[in-house]
């Protein structure tokens, strides 16, 4: 049985001042002559150990749900790091939203064949990491055309980036949250309330001109959930041809 492979890459970022570590996932029969979607996660590291996204991936193309595509997670080197560029007033998210779309996408372009299509690329991320994946989206639509977020951290700065935005139809996305995500415990000690925010933000997004999937699953903010609703997610962003 055929199974894709896992390597690692360095990127060097001149926005973020340093050299950004990267695990890719390459498809079942990769080949360098064929152009293949991209996902790009963060929280990385947790994509593929603890959603264990090499394996789900093999089973997706190898039961043509989804299309051969390659999948790079960019990991945090600590929960203060993961704060200061994923949340949206992290004092490095300004400089690694750049990084994402100027920098290390250009880095999987020249080592991997990548379709240049942005709606051949997509942002993942869960949690805080959806975050960032979202904003990162919106402010580069363009660049990046689809989105799979798993419950995200919401904030009024969240919301009101949105309803600023106006490129919607360029967007396609896949958006779940738990319905026992009421008191999250978050990185910084903090009890918060993800479910009602994510409900906002759905209202909002639904009444756009968008491809969009929201669904509020049984359970709670742990990846015992959103690994199992990868396949889903993932089969939406890239279904088989």
């Amino acid at each position: 049985m055929e199974r894709g492979t896992v390597t690692d890459l360095t990127v060097r970022s001149g926005a973020l001042a340093e050299t950004v570590p990267l695990f890719v996932y390459l498809p079942p029969f990769y080949s360098e002559f064929k152009k293949y979607p991209l996902i790009i996660a963060q929280d990385g590291r947790d994509y593929f150990q603890l959603g264990r996204i090499a394996k789900t991936m093999d089973e997706l193309i190898r039961e043509k749900r989804m299309q051969p595509a390659i999948f790079a997670g960019v990991p945090y080197r600590d929960v203060h790091d993961r704060r200061g560029k994923y949340h949206p007033s992290g004092e490095k998210h300004a400089a690694y939203l750049y990084f994402l779309a100027h920098e290390l996408l250009p880095a999987l372009e020249r080592e991997f064949p990548v379709s240049p299509a942005g709606s051949s690329r997509a942002l993942a991320g869960d949690s805080l990491a959806a975050t960032v994946s979202l904003l990162a989206a919106m402010q580069y639509p363009r660049t990046f055309g689809n989105l799979l977020l798993h419950s995200p951290y919401v904030n009024g700065d969240v919301i009101e980036r949105a309803k600023n935005f106006s490129e919607w139809p360029l967007l396609r996305i896949y958006h779940v949250v738990g319905r026992q995500e009421t008191a999250v415990k978050t990185t910084d000690g903090a009890i918060a309330d993800f479910l009602t925010p994510n409900r906002m933000l759905k209202e909002w997004i639904e009444g756009r001109p968008s491809e969009y999937f929201y669904e509020e699953f049984a359970g709670n903010h742990t990846w015992k959930y959103w690994q199992k609703d990868l396949k889903r997610g993932l089969s939406f962003l890239f279904p088989a041809e």
